[in-house]
């Protein structure tokens, strides 16, 4: 073990370079030594984002901001001698659970309308419709394979057919609270029980619109940072 030892110390002594082919070679294995890069400091708004930027606190050098989903923001420098960044910061949105494709009984659908969207008129047209359903008669339902109606309470003591919204243009809470939600279609179904549920139909297109209302935000929080030519950004 030890003759081994002294023979790879002397072979490290030996390394050389050769030329085969156009290619350099050595005789030895090596290995990089990676440049040191950032721990991103990590925040849940853009409004933290917008401050870190603004403090100048770790670099005034030019920064990229990547706007790389509806909830993900990311700043980092440009490549250093390895082809790696410093990623400085990163954004992740805080947003309220709701799961579309999925039936929810009529009570926590109620809740889940109030609370993971934003208030308009089709929001309200559902509240209306699910509030006022009767268990007992949902199942008398029509439905033509596109609208439905359903049995509910018309009045303070009368009951009739009400027809079900559909499509509806809703906003759920799906990006960072400090810009608008983007608003999009939804198929709106229920069923015996009574269920309720909700199916995206604009296919994924609130992604791209949520996206460019962040990127708008960024450049008017930080329009001087912008026209000092400091911050790219590229959503």
């Amino acid at each position: 073990m030890i003759r081994e030892a002294i023979e790879y110390i002397v072979d490290l002594g030996n390394t050389r370079k050769e030329m085969i082919d156009g290619q350099v070679y050595t005789t030895q294995r090596m290995h990089l030594v990676p440049e040191a890069v950032a721990t991103s400091l990590q925040v849940r708004s853009l409004s933290g984002l917008v401050e870190y930027l603004q403090s100048d606190f770790d670099t005034e050098d030019p920064l990229m901001i990547h706007v790389v989903s509806p909830t993900e923001v990311v700043v980092f420098d440009t490549l250093n001698r390895d082809f790696n960044r410093n990623e400085l910061i990163r954004a992740k949105a805080m947003i309220p659970s709701i799961t579309f494709d999925r039936w929810y009984d009529a009570e926590d659908f109620n809740i889940k309308l109030q609370s993971v969207f934003v208030k308009n008129d089709d929001r309200d047209v559902m509240l209306k419709v699910v509030g006022n359903i009767k268990e007992e008669a949902v199942n008398t339902v029509g439905d033509d394979g596109v609208s439905q109606s359903v049995v509910a309470k018309t009045g303070v003591a009368s009951v009739g057919n009400v027809l079900v919204p559909n499509p509806v243009l809703l906003k759920p809470y799906r990006t960072f609270v400090e810009v608008d939600q983007p608003a999009s279609d939804f198929i709106f179904r229920m069923k015996s029980g009574p269920s309720c549920a909700l199916f995206e139909a604009d296919g994924g297109a609130w992604k791209v619109q949520a996206m460019k209302n962040i990127k708008d935000y960024l450049q008017v929080a930080l329009i001087k940072e912008f026209e000092t030519g400091k911050l790219v950004i590229i959503a």
